[in-house]
């Protein structure tokens, strides 16, 4: 009777182990597992959590109301959220006390209205880090009339914006808010109209970030900072593309309104580059206000006019 049993052990562990299989979307600090990314956000309420997100393509979109969440990916890169979007919005809408993005890719994003994001951010500080925004209608869209901080480094926006589907254009970056936005170290290239990164914000940092537009398609500026703002545009690089729908500049300010000061905005150690054969004479630094730039040494071929008064 011992030889028996010993036998059917294994007989009687095995469908035990077969049904352990690990959720999706875990709560780090709890440990608790969801199918569905918005159950676990719906869990962490007004509370503070990371949700740890396995490897997967989700046709899944979640509304962060509150609390302060992180959103991170097991691995890097493999976590993609493809085609859905929440409230006609986006894949991720934001409006908690605070959110950080991590390794996390969104693509395919369309909604009606042409404004079909990654994230939409509604309110509460948010980082973006190493993820990336691919095909979809818009990157990153949003934003608040506070002092709201947004941080996005280490990511890549590509086969993003349109003026066809919207009715203003969408941009692969799109943020208004009376704080600020950090741009550094990302990847924007192949957009598909509108601007690279459309900003209406009084303060600004956008560093060591590569600007290719080679295989653009009915693009405009590669940053435009439509009512003002100051800080800091450094050791970019810029690589116009033959197919725009507005090539008179790279870098604009206060094209809509002079909302904010751009006195001192800093324009310094970028280089800028034209297509072959172009034919157009862009302006690096076009300013439609009135504030006094700070626009340094730039390396720019050829063609290109290193500032331009509107």
């Amino acid at each position: 009777m011992r030889r028996i049993l010993i036998a059917l052990l294994p007989l009687i562990a095995a469908p035990a182990v077969a049904q352990s299989v690990s959720a999706p979307f875990t709560v780090q600090e709890t440990g608790q597992g969801f199918a569905t990314l918005d159950d676990a956000v719906q869990s962490i309420r007004m509370g503070t959590a990371t949700i740890l997100i396995a490897p997967g393509v989700y046709k899944q979109c979640t509304v962060q109301a509150g609390g302060n969440i992180t959103f991170k990916a097991v691995q890097p890169g493999t976590a993609i959220f493809d085609g859905e979007a929440c409230e006609g919005k986006a894949a991720f809408v934001l409006r908690g006390a605070s959110s950080v993005v991590d390794g996390i890719v969104f693509r395919n994003i369309r909604v009606a209205d042409g404004n079909g994001a990654g994230i939409r951010t509604e309110m509460g500080n948010l980082t973006v880090r190493n993820s990336m925004f691919l095909d979809s209608q818009e990157g990153i869209l949003g934003g608040q009339p506070t002092g709201q901080k947004i941080v996005i480094e280490r990511s890549t926006f590509a086969g993003l914006g349109t003026c066809d589907d919207a009715t203003d254009c969408a941009h692969s970056i799109y943020l208004a808010n009376q704080g600020s936005v950090t741009i550094t170290r990302s990847r924007f290239e192949r957009g598909r109209g509108g601007h690279y990164v459309k900003l209406r914000v009084p303060n600004l940092s956008i560093t060591d970030n590569s600007f290719d537009d080679s295989e653009g398609r009915k693009t405009n500026y590669m940053i435009d900072l439509s009512e003002g703002g100051t800080g800091l545009i450094a050791r970019n690089t810029f690589a116009d593309g033959s197919d725009k729908e507005n090539w008179s500049g790279f870098i604009v300010v206060a094209a809509e309104a002079r909302t904010y000061s751009s006195a001192g905005l800093k324009v310094v150690d970028n280089v800028a580059t034209l297509p072959p054969n172009f034919g157009k004479s862009p302006a690096f630094v076009a300013n439609v206000g009135r504030d006094q730039l700070a626009v340094g040494a730039n390396k720019l071929a050829p063609g290109i006019r290193p500032y331009e008064q509107r």
